[in-house]
């Protein structure tokens, strides 16, 4: 699929299912490599132990990514109880063990309902927030000591899936979060271990659905499994580069999924295709403009009393 006015080569979103090992960046070089493009870019990282939903643009696509309001998140995560580790997770040291046997399925629904709503969250001291201009699983790394301030964060959803799996002194609990931008499950985790005194920490992650995309509409770009990381680079077979590059979802098709619609005159579009502002019509935040043939012209935001192009995609011309 191409783009407008002389665009060549694919163009538009790709959600992919993400397996466990590769980073986000892992998984935007191995879109490259199929596609034979290097304008690939991604929303929302994912960290290398989770697997599930990342959405990845190609070609000028890649220009939206900075306009999708993806702020909507459901994972589904495997919590730990009775042990503690440096990274909220199952990949650092562990830090401290308790028994977390006795603990009942009441007091557990009734801790998480704590940690449901609206809060103040500590994003763990590996995530990739950023510290003095340097991310704070860097600093970590490096031997430093961080200490990350309380953020705002809403857990719309925090509930179990199945009963808790007792091993041992450990608990193993299956659970789905539903959640906005920036909060951290590895997080939830530890605070839920430590709301029940015996600490806690994340053992997997699968994210489900960011936005409108959900897991079950994305495609595995590892069907033959992740290659080892440093080893040699595994032939493409050509019916994967067909199959991804058939799952690759136009911006015009996917702009009306992301984004409210505007359909715009032919005088509309022409203006707007020029970059000139159009009248306002009411509607908040980024928004898609769409010609009478149904291209997208622009997206719009609309400020000083008129609609003004955030993006023009199809420029005259």
């Amino acid at each position: 699929m191409t783009g407008p006015a002389g665009a060549t080569g694919p163009e538009g979103l790709l959600q992919v299912d993400k397996p466990s090992g590769p980073t986000s960046h892992d998984v935007v070089g191995r879109v490259r490599a199929i596609l034979h493009t290097r304008r690939v870019g991604h929303a929302g990282t994912l960290d290398p132990m989770a697997s599930g939903l990342l959405v990845v643009a190609v070609g000028r696509a890649t220009k939206l990514l900075g306009h999708l309001a993806l702020t909507d998140k459901t994972y589904t995560a495997t919590i730990r109880l009775g042990q503690r580790t440096d990274t909220d997770d199952a990949q650092g040291q562990t830090l401290a063990n308790s028994d977390a046997s006795g603990i009942a399925e009441e007091e557990l629904r009734d801790a998480m309902a704590g940690l449901t709503g609206d809060l103040m969250q500590v994003p763990s001291s590996v995530s990739a927030v950023k510290v003095d201009g340097r991310r704070a699983y860097a600093r970590v790394r490096a031997g430093e000591q961080v200490e990350l301030a309380a953020r705002p964060v809403t857990v719309s959803r925090f509930e179990m899936l199945a009963p808790p799996r007792p091993h041992g002194a450990v608990l193993d609990v299956d659970v789905v979060v539903a959640c906005g931008t920036g909060t951290y499950v590895r997080a939830l985790a530890r605070d839920l271990g430590a709301a029940l005194g015996v600490g806690g920490h994340l053992t997997a992650l699968r994210r489900t659905s960011v936005g409108p995309f959900d897991v079950a509409d994305a495609i595995d770009v590892y069907p033959d499994g992740v290659p080892e990381r440093g080893g040699p680079r595994p032939e493409i077979s050509t019916a994967l580069g067909s199959a991804v590059l058939a799952a690759v979802r136009g911006v015009d098709v996917m702009a009306r999924t992301v984004f409210e619609v505007r359909e715009l005159d032919g005088d509309q579009a022409l203006d707007l295709s020029h970059g000139r502002p159009v009248e306002p019509a009411g509607m908040p935040g980024v928004h898609a403009a769409f010609a009478p043939d149904g291209g997208l012209v622009a997206l719009l935001t609309e400020r000083d009393g008129a609609a003004r192009p955030a993006l023009v995609w199809r420029p005259a011309g």
